[in-house]
C-alpha cells in the first residue's frame, strides 16, 4: 500500500471514529434532555426495571424511537444528496433543490388532504411522487443524452410548479392544515416505533443500494467522456443513482415530512473531511448525516423551554447560510 493510500485510510478511520463517538454522545444527551431531564443512572435504572414508570415510558416510547428515526433520516438524506451530487457533478445538488423531495412531498400532501383514509399508504405514494418527479426531470432534460446542467434547471422548474400546486392545495383545504403544516416543516414529534420499523426497512434497502452504486458515482464525477472510457453506461448510471436517491428521499419524506439542506450540507462537509472518493465519502456522509440531524432535532426540542421547533426549521436556519456560503464560494468549490 502506498504512503498516500495509508494516509487517506488513516484519515478516513480517524474521521469515522470521531463521528461515531460524537453520535454516541449525542444519543446519550438526547435521551437525557427534554421537558423533563434525567441522569443516565436514572434512565438505566428505570429502563431495566420490569415495572412501568414515567421515566421508562418517556425514554422507551418517546425519546428512543425519535433518536433512531433521526439517525435513519439523517443517514438516508445525506446518502441521497451525495449520489445526486455525483449525478449532477455539482456540490449544490440535493433532493430538495432538484425537485425530488418536492415530488414526494406533493404526493404525500395530496393523500393527507384529499384522501385521508389512505394515510397508511403515504410511503408508497411518496416514492411514486419522487419517481414521477425524476421521470419528468429527465424527460425535460433529455436531448441526445442527459446533461447535468439541464437536469438542475429542469429540477428547479419542477420544484416551482409543485410548490405552486402545494400552495393551491393548502389554500383550498385550509380547515385541514394542522397535520400538513407539521409535515411541510419536517418534524419528528409524536413519532413511534411503528415509524421506526417502517423506515428501517426502507433505509436499509436504500443505503445498501447506495453503497452498491459507489463505483458508478466515482466514475460519473470524473465527467462523461472519462466515465465512458471506463466502460460505464453514463445515462443508465445517472438514472440508477437518481432512482436510489429518490427512494431514500421519499422514504424520509413519508415519515418526517420535508427536511432540507441535509443532503446539501453533509456531503460537502464529508468531501472536505475525507476527499471525493465515494468509498470514503459516502460512509462518512451517512454517519455525519445521522450526527447532524440528531443534533438539530435535539436542539429543536430543547432550545426553547415548553416549545418544540420542528427539525426542518432548525436545518433551514443552519443550512441556509451554509448554502449561501457555497454559492459565494462556488468558483472555489472542487472535488478535492
Amino acid at each position: 500500500m502506498k504512503a498516500g493510500q495509508r494516509l487517506s485510510l488513516l484519515r478516513f478511520g480517524t474521521v469515522m471514529l470521531v463521528l461515531l463517538i460524537l453520535l454516541a454522545v449525542l444519543c446519550l444527551l438526547s435521551i437525557a434532555v427534554g421537558s423533563a431531564g434525567y441522569s443516565i443512572p436514572e434512565i438505566l435504572d428505570a429502563v431495566f426495571r420490569e415495572e412501568k414508570s414515567p421515566i421508562k415510558t418517556i425514554v422507551v416510547n418517546l425519546r428512543l424511537p425519535r433518536i433512531i428515526l433521526a439517525i435513519l433520516i439523517g443517514a438516508s438524506l445525506a446518502a441521497a444528496g451525495a449520489l445526486l451530487q455525483s449525478v449532477m457533478r455539482n456540490p449544490l445538488a440535493d433532493p430538495g433543490t432538484i425537485g425530488v423531495s418536492a415530488g414526494a412531498g406533493t404526493a404525500a400532501t395530496t393523500i393527507l388532504l384529499l384522501f385521508p383514509n389512505l394515510t397508511a399508504s403515504v410511503p408508497l405514494f411518496a416514492f411514486g411522487g419522487a419517481a414521477l418527479a425524476c421521470v419528468l426531470i429527465y424527460t425535460m432534460a433529455w436531448k441526445e443524452g442527459v446533461d447535468p446542467t439541464r437536469i438542475i434547471l429542469s429540477g428547479v422548474a419542477i420544484n416551482s410548479v409543485l410548490g405552486a400546486y402545494n400552495s393551491l392545495l393548502q389554500l383550498m383545504n385550509s380547515d385541514s392544515l394542522e397535520g400538513v403544516l407539521a409535515f411541510m416543516n419536517g418534524s419528528l414529534s409524536g413519532r413511534s416505533w411503528y415509524q421506526v420499523r417502517l423506515l428501517s426497512v426502507y433505509a436499509a434497502v436504500g443505503l445498501i443500494l447506495a453503497f452498491l452504486c459507489i463505483k458508478s458515482a466515482n466514475a460519473l464525477q470524473l465527467g462523461d467522456e472519462m466515465a465512458k472510457s471506463l466502460g460505464v453506461k453514463v445515462n443508465g448510471s445517472r438514472v440508477l443513482l437518481s432512482g436510489v436517491a429518490a427512494f431514500l428521499a421519499a422514504s424520509t419524506v413519508s415519515v418526517a415530512g420535508m427536511i432540507g439542506f441535509v443532503g446539501l450540507v453533509v456531503p460537502h462537509i464529508a468531501r472536505i473531511l475525507v476527499g471525493s472518493d465515494y468509498k470514503a465519502m459516502l460512509p462518512t456522509s451517512v454517519v455525519l448525516g445521522a450526527v447532524v440531524l440528531l443534533a438539530a432535532d435535539t436542539v429543536g426540542r430543547t432550545i426553547v423551554p415548553g416549545m418544540e421547533i420542528p427539525v426542518g426549521i432548525v436545518m433551514a436556519v443552519c443550512g441556509g447560510p451554509f448554502f449561501l456560503y457555497l454559492l459565494r464560494k462556488r468558483g472555489k468549490v472542487s472535488g478535492n
